[in-house]
């Protein structure tokens, strides 16, 4: 059988229209900073307050394809960099996610990274230093990071354990933004922009958020995130009764348990 090297390219990661994100802080800075420098970004910050829609602008904004992965418990290192695969009587070597992004100078997003195993983390590490290269061992090859390349991963420090948890030896290699929710003013402009309903309604979803909030650590592990407060607004947008709005988007989103579940409700019912 002979032997091909098939590379995907990202042209179609370009993303043509801006996407709606509302800066808090000096992040858009910083990581343009970082970028011009090949340094590589974390992001750091609980689930649905911006991360992906911040990679999204920055990607945007600075002109490059984004390459997104989801981490997860089954990730490999040859989910990553790529492996040889046997199409049509040929074996055909197929680039991963970041092998790709690497010979596109594309922008590659590890989303939660701590979910991925932990032996496939250190497959970055070359890319993550001044050497920005990643060896790609199967095909006796060596690949230079250009310029435009950008490394970029997230996780959520509030799912840390002992068995979940970035190692030093890899945030060390990292330039670290944080992200939370956005202030309350904030949070309301941005769901009223991403779903339509007014700035009233807008306000009470943000107040039941904080409300949620209050709750971390007392049955749950997160409160609503801005994400599920955008859901349970286009819910209302669509003509469903605020309250079960709430409910499908928000409780039942956040926890199975049934007091909790009940006690969340109780609050979006005092509000609508």
């Amino acid at each position: 059988m002979s032997e091909q090297v098939r590379v995907l390219r990202p042209e179609e990661h370009y993303i043509t229209e801006e996407p709606y994100y509302e800066p808090v802080g000096e992040e858009i800075a910083v990581f343009e900073a970082a970028w011009r420098h090949g340094l590589p970004v974390l992001l750091k910050g609980p689930t649905g307050c911006g991360k992906t829609r911040f990679m999204e602008h920055m990607a945007w904004r600075l002109k490059r394809p984004l390459i997104t992965v989801s981490c997860h418990d089954d990730l490999t290192a040859s989910d990553l960099v790529g492996r040889f695969l046997v199409r049509g009587g040929e074996t055909v070597w197929v680039d991963g996610p970041l092998a790709a992004a690497v010979r596109a100078g594309a922008i590659c997003y590890l989303d939660e990274v701590v979910e991925a195993r932990k032996d496939t983390t250190v497959v970055i590490h070359p890319l993550a230093d001044d050497r920005r290269e990643l060896p790609m061992e199967k095909l006796g090859e060596l690949l230079q990071a250009p310029a435009e390349f950008c490394l970029a991963m997230s996780y959520n420090p509030g799912y840390q354990s002992v068995l979940k948890e970035l190692k030093q030896s890899t945030r060390q290699r990292f330039v670290a933004l944080e992200f939370d929710y956005p202030s309350a003013e904030l949070e309301a402009r941005i769901v009223q922009r991403e779903s339509g309903v007014d700035r009233e309604l807008a306000e009470r979803l943000v107040k039941f958020a904080h409300m949620t909030r209050n709750l971390k650590g007392q049955g749950l592990d997160e409160g609503a995130s801005t994400r599920l407060l955008v859901h349970a607004a286009k819910l209302i947008t669509g003509g469903v009764d605020p309250v079960v709005a709430c409910r499908a988007a928000v409780s039942q989103a956040l926890t199975d348990e049934p007091d909790m579940l009940v006690a969340i409700n109780e609050l979006s019912s005092s509000l609508f």
